[in-house]
């Protein structure tokens, strides 16, 4: 598919891997590539399995993109919105494999998938913008009161708290963190067990259940066209 996105497919499964610099920044070209990939799955009709690498699933947002101009940050947020949307509402199951870091946008693309599993080790996974001097945006905000506990909402979205992979468990950033040895079995063997579902079952319960948060997307991914960060 694209030296930034890696594209496989196997029984079922297509696999989707992140390759971008050291932080695996999530830059307009990123964004484009891993759109290409969707829809090459959605072709496919396969279970998509999103990766990292090694360390890292991703720093979040291309900072050079982020400090070009307000205008260049309100784009690509908008660009990234969008991208969780269509994950939140993608037609086949999608699992997120966080193998390391997942800061800012990084830890959103977990929020916008249907199951997470992280690799277990010194990793920090959350939402910093606050930290670093960014409002958080309403997708943002919405995408978190949807996926995180209450708890965990506060303390992430307002007070930029990070977790480790075993918090981001409790707090709703994954759904279960594994040793590093485990993680590429358990994370196929998950992806395995979601090819048996009625995929036109759960497309359309997908939809049904999340049909409010979509709707409330639409409005924030528009709304945050007229706000700086």
């Amino acid at each position: 598919m694209s030296e930034l996105v890696s594209y496989s497919f196997s029984d079922g499964i297509a696999r989707l891997g992140l390759d971008n610099g050291k932080a695996n920044a999530l830059s307009p070209e990123v964004f484009e590539a891993l759109n290409a990939a969707l829809d090459r799955a959605e072709q496919d009709r396969a279970v998509v399995v999103i990766s990292g690498k090694p360390g890292i699933f991703s720093g979040g947002y291309d900072l050079k993109v982020m400090t070009a101009s307000p205008e260049a940050a309100k784009g690509l947020v908008s660009i990234g919105s969008s991208l969780s949307r269509r994950l939140l509402a993608h037609p086949y199951p999608v699992v997120a494999v966080c193998t390391g870091h997942a800061i800012a946008k990084g830890a959103f693309l977990l929020l916008s998938c249907d199951y997470r599993i992280g690799v277990q080790g010194p990793f920090k996974i959350g939402l910093n913008e606050v930290a670093i001097g960014m409002t958080m945006h309403h997708a943002g905000i919405e995408l978190a009161r949807a996926r995180l506990t209450n708890s965990a909402f506060n303390r992430s979205v307002i007070n930029a708290e990070m977790f480790s992979p075993e918090q981001a468990v409790e707090a709703g950033f994954l759904d279960r963190a594994v040793p590093a040895e485990e993680l590429e079995a358990e994370a196929m063997a998950i992806a395995r067990q979601l090819t048996q579902l009625n995929m036109t079952a759960h497309r359309k319960t997908k939809l049904k259940a999340r049909k409010g948060l979509l709707e409330l997307l639409d409005w924030a991914i528009d709304e945050d066209k007229h706000h700086n960060l």
